[in-house]
């Protein structure tokens, strides 16, 4: 039953909060739990349509769109099925980079700039407008219902953006403690760190954690050597995202914390793209977005088959995402749930590994506190970050004509300041950054013990 506080923040301030910003989330988030309950065939249909009008307005008033659709002869009109996407090419990062004006609409709203994490070694600039924040708010929303817990529900959120922890200005801090969110550093592990997390845990006794599956297992991990117990605290779910989680973290995560885990997938380029139910499935946010699978050759995987997994995001259209290449492998399938909603399942995501890298004095930090001052630095195309000892991390960087020299000092500078002052920091220009043995990118390799 939800608490009273909760209801507030529900009903009342997160709405009023989403109506200041402009954004339609609360309707929109009625709207998904009714459509959630579709038949497969009504979803299809509203897809369809869908994917029909959402291709229609961006080859109108897209530039990049507009010029596409003319040149491969494509109607957007005659689009009748899902599989009528397939007659356009990938969108990829390389494309985006090199058409970024190109991609915003004619008459856009306001745009918000971002960066991806850039855990793919291949940094993104892109902008998002409302109509996309609203439909990933809802999404998530929705989601979050699904496991008996809401928005005002003390929540404990173990995250390393910079826009999460950097931007820490009045009014997000405002925002957050009323809507009694709880922020802690996921990058810096240290034993004093870790225990400082730890008791906070204990203190706060939220109703949701919300974290990379790496740093929440490792929260976990030392409060069992420190004999402190967790799972009594009324905590009702462990939301996990960014990476993938694996089933140990799984194990140690529910048996710790004492609740189920329910795993995410998405990103802030490709957004809010599926959401584990109870029941164990990973649930595609099918109104909004399509998912296919494609082959090395960029044909379509079948069912069951493993593939890269390409995204259509249709909230975009003032900076569309078509058949954009994430670069993630996964695998759909046609089984429904058992939970009974009509939403399509991804069975498996195999992507989006990041290594944690261990200071010089100890201190485990997860990746991505050096990958983001890497995707930062303009002229990088592709980086690699190997961590071959405590005393020494190559940094390799694929870069092109934008690229300032003295941008690898900014590098050795930043390293050295997570990393240790005596740490050797080595940055290196190559022509190519090759996969492993197995075929996958890693992006953030670490050779050392934690």
């Amino acid at each position: 039953m939800m608490g009273f506080y909760t209801a507030i923040c529900t009903n009342l301030l997160f709405p009023l909060h989403e109506r200041l910003k402009h954004h339609d989330s609360v309707a929109l988030r009625r709207q998904l739990e009714d459509s959630q309950w579709w038949s497969a065939d009504r979803l299809a249909q509203y897809r369809v349509q869908r994917l029909r009008t959402f291709l229609g307005q961006i080859g109108r008033t897209v530039p990049y769109y507009r010029d596409l659709f003319a040149r491969e002869g494509f109607d957007p009109d005659r689009v009748d099925a899902l599989e009528s996407l397939q007659g356009l090419p990938f969108l990829t990062k390389s494309i985006i980079r090199a058409n970024v004006e190109q991609l915003k609409a004619e008459g856009h709203g306001p745009l918000s700039r971002y960066n991806t994490g850039g855990s793919s070694g291949e940094p993104l600039i892109f902008y998002i407008g409302k109509s996309r924040k609203s439909h990933d708010v809802a999404a998530k929303w929705r989601a979050t219902r699904w496991w008996g817990v809401d928005i005002g529900d003390p929540e404990l959120v173990v995250w390393g953006s910079p826009v999460e922890l950097g931007a820490q200005d009045r009014i997000r801090q405002l925002r957050d403690t009323l809507m009694r969110s709880h922020l802690l550093p996921a990058f810096e592990m240290s034993p004093a760190n870790l225990d400082r997390f730890v008791d906070t845990i204990r203190r706060i006794g939220p109703a949701m954690l919300f974290g990379y599956p790496s740093s929440l297992s490792l929260i976990a991990q030392h409060a069992c050597k420190k004999g402190i117990a967790m799972d009594k605290l009324g905590i009702k779910v462990a939301f996990v995202t960014s990476e993938k989680l694996y089933d140990e973290q799984r194990r140690t995560i529910a048996e710790t914390y004492g609740c189920p885990v329910a795993n995410g997938y998405g990103a802030r380029d490709a957004g809010f793209i599926a959401h584990e139910c109870p029941s164990g499935s990973l649930h595609i946010s099918a109104e909004d977005i399509i998912v296919e699978t494609v082959r090395p050759d960029g044909s379509p995987a079948a069912r069951g088959e493993a593939g890269e997994i390409v995204v259509t995001h249709m909230s975009t259209s003032d900076f569309p995402f078509v058949r954009y290449r994430t670069g993630d492998v996964g695998v759909l399938s046609d089984e429904s749930c058992a939970c009974g909603r009509g939403l399509p399942v991804l069975a498996e995501v195999q992507g989006r590994a990041t290594d944690f890298v261990v200071a010089q004095d100890g201190t485990i930090m997860h990746g991505l506190a050096l990958i983001y001052t890497v995707r930062d630095l303009p002229g990088v195309e592709r980086f690699k970050i190997v961590q071959h000892s405590r005393e020494l991390t190559e940094v390799l960087l694929v870069t092109n004509a934008q690229f300032d020299p003295a941008s690898e000092l900014r590098i050795v500078h930043d390293f050295k300041t997570r990393l240790g002052q005596a740490v050797e920091v080595r940055v290196s220009r190559v022509t190519e950054i090759l996969p492993e043995k197995s075929g996958k990118f890693r992006y953030v390799v670490s050779h050392v013990t934690p």
